[in-house]
């Protein structure tokens, strides 16, 4: 009897975790599907266990047997050898088996991967990536079926099933992976998912990791999907923790996947197994706990859940339109190292008076302690009627707080946001300091659009749609023409709405990114920087020291006239006008950074781009 005859007949059990188990001998950074070559007695075992404790369906240890996932081991030259290492262990540890056992090909997702690799992946390395493990599983003609397992990504999912359905008539088992329970992280509901899988060819349709049975089951309740849809369930061993030396456990007992098998085949399962933190205990468990073995129709929908009600709140981003068609102005400014703020606010009050069209808030810039630039931006909004404009940076926020910094910006009503990396910690205050970076700018950028659709990171409503616009952060100083249009064309890719850029003291590089945009037909509000020079030491010190600022010879040069002539802080002025008015004939937007909170200067800058605008109109 085959695979896809036994799932018309009967439950199946699954195996369960094969990478937790080895974790503890060989460490969470090992490649576990090495092993296959290395330490094939090992997995050996590990199959065997699970066959022994009445496990029906084994998968081969090829979850990231894969080239994108095994190049940072430098393997991926190895993708065939170890593949196929893999069947043949399976199928050695099934000769002395007791009772029927299938063996599936496994092809992991690569969605959830943190590797700055694999997340550049294009589509097509995607697919080449599937065809080749592929390849190499299907050649060995000992496979019963193949397994899609952990795909956070629907789509990824999608198109990795084309692939298999073109190369096989084994059955497919596909498995998306959810943050939360009944929903995909971009949103779609399980059923959905269920639905759109079932269409493109799936023969069993589930779920595995991140959640455990508790949520899974939940998941699998009141689903609307064709009656011949078969299901599959792969729970976690609960939630993981960390023993006394930091290494990830996981505490949910065999007894309660006991319990929980007969309430997933009464839910409609036809295969119930097990992923991270389970153990060949959890699948005798399984076993155990299972009344009978006969299929049980999954049940209509006792009600149809009603889409949640969506809020949509609509911003001003009053600079944005008028940037369109009128030279328009941002200020930075560094909140306050201190206390005192009333220095501060009355600078930004006086620059408010003078027409600003929004202050942009720097986060701990150069790696130095200031006040959370959130408050500073709530109380020029609430108490002053400015609009800011937060730098929000990677550095000093894991993925948790950056989703909890998004959400407290949209409650405070601030929705105007620039997403850089940050400058890295050890160069400021605190050398020992760590730079998280848990995610790239770009992929800020991507989060925080994403609840512009009213959908949180976990895929559930947020019964309210935020109106972000996201600014990308450019260096015209640093990068060659070709390099940079293609620097920014990646940004407004993953959602970036407008550009600020480092400030320029050459107006060359102003020129030669101006054309650019122009010649590879990018359109997209540009906000070029300027930072006046406040004395010759200030021009040296950004020149040699501060990365991605060059001072042309001539630009220093005068600024080395001016000490002798006791008039620095009059040129610098001067070379900052000269800048604008560079800047104004190619681009409408002006960034101007205010050295030392010296908001005089700033002000006599202000003014001058707005004066700009007065010509204009006259």
């Amino acid at each position: 009897m085959n695979l896809r005859q036994a799932l018309q007949q009967r439950v199946l059990v699954a195996d369960g975790a094969m990478g937790t188990l080895l974790y503890g001998n060989y460490g969470i950074n090992s490649a576990f599907e090495n092993l296959n070559l290395t330490h094939p007695d090992t997995i050996l075992r590990v199959h065997q266990s699970y066959i022994q404790a009445g496990a029906d369906i084994i998968q081969t240890n090829t979850y990231a047997a894969n080239r994108l996932k095994l190049t940072r081991y430098d393997l991926q030259d190895q993708v065939t050898t170890i593949n196929q290492a893999a069947v043949r262990i399976a199928v050695t540890a099934r000769e002395h088996a007791d009772h029927p056992v299938y063996i599936l090909g496994t092809i992991g997702g690569l969605a959830g991967d943190t590797d700055a690799a694999v997340q550049r992946a294009t589509q097509t390395e995607i697919a080449a990536n599937v065809t080749e493990q592929l390849t190499a599983l299907l050649a060995t003609e000992q496979l019963d079926g193949i397994l899609l397992e952990t795909y956070y990504d629907l789509n990824e999912l999608l198109a990795a099933l084309k692939i298999v359905k073109a190369h096989t008539d084994l059955p497919v088992i596909t498995n998306v992976s959810m943050l939360a329970a009944g929903v995909l992280r971009n949103g779609t509901s399980f059923t959905d998912a269920i639905v759109q899988l079932h269409a493109a060819g799936a023969d069993v349709i589930g779920t595995n990791c991140r959640l455990g049975p508790y949520y899974l089951a939940q998941s699998f309740e009141n689903l609307a999907i064709p009656a011949d849809v078969k299901l599959a369930v792969y729970p976690n061993s609960g939630l993981p923790g960390t023993d006394q030396d930091g290494a990830i456990v996981y505490d949910g007992e065999p007894s309660y996947f006991e319990e929980y098998a007969e309430r997933f085949r009464q839910l409609g399962l036809s295969i119930i197994g097990g992923c991270c933190g389970t153990t060949p205990l959890h699948t005798a468990a399984t076993v155990r706990g299972l009344s009978s073995r006969s299929l049980v129709p999954h049940n209509a929908p006792t009600h149809v859940a009603q889409a949640p009600t969506l809020v949509t709140t609509k911003s001003q981003h009053r600079f944005l339109h008028k940037v369109a068609t009128e030279k328009t102005v941002l200020v930075e400014l560094d909140p306050p190292r201190d206390f005192d703020t009333r220095k501060f606010f009355r600078g930004a009050e006086r620059l408010k008076a003078a027409g600003v069209d929004g202050i942009t808030l720097s986060d701990n810039s150069l790696a130095t302690v200031r006040i959370a630039n959130t408050a500073i931006a709530a109380q020029l909004k609430l108490n002053y009627g400015i609009t800011p404009i937060v730098h929000l940076t990677t550095r000093d926020h894991n993925l948790i707080g950056l989703q909890s910094e998004i959400m407290g910006l949209h409650s405070l009503g601030i929705e105007d946001i620039l997403a850089v990396t940050g400058d890295p910690a050890k160069l400021g205050d605190f050398p020992g300091a760590t730079s998280v970076g848990d995610v790239r700018s770009v992929e800020l950028m991507k989060l925080i659009k994403q609840f512009n659709s009213g959908i949180g990171p976990t895929g559930k409503s947020l019964k309210e749609a935020s109106d972000f616009r996201v600014a990308g952060a450019f260096n015209p100083n640093a990068y060659r023409t070709d390099v940079s249009t293609k620097s920014i064309s990646r940004k407004l890719s993953y959602g970036c709405d407008y550009i600020i850029t480092q400030p320029v003291y050459d107006l060359a590089n102003v020129d030669a990114l101006a054309d650019a945009l122009a010649a590879n037909q990018i359109d997209v509000p540009v906000f070029v920087g300027v930072m006046p020079l406040v004395s010759r030491r200030n021009a040296e010190f950004l020149h040699h020291e501060v990365h991605g600022i060059r001072l042309p010879k001539s630009v220093l040069e005068r600024m080395q006239q001016a000490e002798l002539d006791g008039n620095e802080r009059a040129v610098g002025i001067t070379i900052a006008k000269e800048l604008i008015d560079g800047i104004c004939a190619r681009f409408n937007g002006v960034h101007i950074v205010t050295p030392f909170n010296r908001f005089k200067t700033v002000l006599e800058l202000v003014n001058y781009v707005q004066q700009k605008n007065l010509t204009k109109v006259q």
